[in-house]
This record gives C-alpha cells, structure tokens and sequence, in this order.
C-alpha cells in the first residue's frame, strides 16, 4: 500500500473508531437512559454526521500543514521550537498535507456508503449492549457476592458501610420520619372522631332524657 497508502488506512480506522463511540454513546443516552426504541436510520444519520465532522477537521489539519510547508520553504534558519518548521521539513509537510485530505475523502466516501454506516452503526450498537450487559454483570456479582468470596471486601468495606451510612441510613431513616408523621396525623383524625362521636351520643342522651 505504501507508507502515505498505511498512513490514510491508519487515520481513518482512528477516525472510525471515534465515530462508533459518539454513535454507541448516542444509542445508550436514546435507548438506555432515555427509553427510546433503537431506530437504524436516525444512528446512520448520526454515523454520518460524525464522520463529516471528522472529515472537516483532516481538511483543516491539510490546509494548516499546507500554511506551514509554504512557510517553511526557503528557511535554511535554525528552528526556536517544534513546531517551527524549517525548508528541510518541507517535503514531510507535504507528506503530512496529503494523508490528511486523504482521511478526509475517505471519510466522505463512507457516508455515501449505506452498508459502511450500517456495519458502523452495528459495530456501535454490539458495543452499547456490551456495555451495558457488563455493568448489569458486575453489578449483580456485587450484590449476590459473599464477603468470603469478595477479593476487595476488607479494602472497600469502609467505603461502603460510609456509603450506607450516607445514603442508606438516611433514606431510611427519612421514611421512618414520614411514617411516623403519617400516623400521628392519622391518631388525630381518630381522635377527633371519636371526640366528635362522643358529643353527638351526648347530645342525643340528653334529649331522649327531656323527651
């Protein structure tokens, strides 16, 4: 392929990889967090929005790098720093300047490609359940785990009895307040029920005795 050929192939698997995980990050938010149904079109559409994006930025990379090379030619100078390029450099400027738009076409090609976005999306789609069948697996592994066969149980012990005693406690202790407030408020309509049942039988008393 060649070594501007591996530098394009590179760039564009880096690009890629970081367009599935906006996408994965997109299905999770959607999906998972907000309780909406998986829609192949909508995660294409944002398959392809990242990649345009990233696109733009190789083509922005491309044209700085042709600033600098143009800014380098001539200069037989010593540099003042890295990024201070010199005539000598001109030639891996140049290198640099067409991988760069390289990435970028390549990139642009995969949005108009229907079966690159779906592999894409799917690719991002396996990843989210991934990670979400992972967490619910430690999770459960937690939950259901005996101290004897937890390796860290002494070392997060602390941690977690702080947890409940910040947390946990506090919840429960707030629904032990709540419920005590709900029966004294409900002792009181009983008793003012009662009150109010005892005067009526003595008035009644009374009038069944003047009668």
């Amino acid at each position: 392929m060649g070594r501007t050929g591996d530098a394009i192939a590179e760039g564009v698997a880096i690009a890629a990889a970081a367009a599935r995980l906006t996408v994965r990050n997109q299905i999770l938010v959607g999906t998972i967090a907000g309780g909406g149904t998986f829609e192949l079109d909508h995660y294409m559409d944002v398959a392809r929005s990242a990649l345009l994006a990233m696109a733009r930025e190789s083509d922005d990379a491309a044209e700085n790098l042709t600033t600098l090379r143009k800014r380098a030619k001539g200069r037989h100078s010593d540099p003042h720093g890295t990024h201070d390029y010199r005539d000598r450099d001109v030639r891996n400027l140049r290198r640099r300047a067409k991988q760069s738009t390289g990435v970028a076409e390549r990139l642009r090609k995969m949005t108009e490609d229907p079966e690159a976005l779906g592999a894409l999306v799917e690719e991002a789609r396996s990843a989210a359940w991934a990670d979400v069948r992972g967490n619910l697996d430690r999770r459960l592994r937690v939950e259901g785990m005996r101290p004897d066969q937890d390796p860290d149980y002494d070392r997060m012990r602390d941690a977690r009895m702080q947890a409940l005693k910040l947390v946990d406690l506090q919840a429960l202790s707030s629904e032990q307040r709540s419920r005590r407030k709900r029966e004294k408020a409900s002792e009181k309509v009983s008793e003012k029920a009662a009150v109010k049942s005892e005067r009526t039988s003595r008035r009644e008393a009374r009038h069944a005795g003047s009668s």
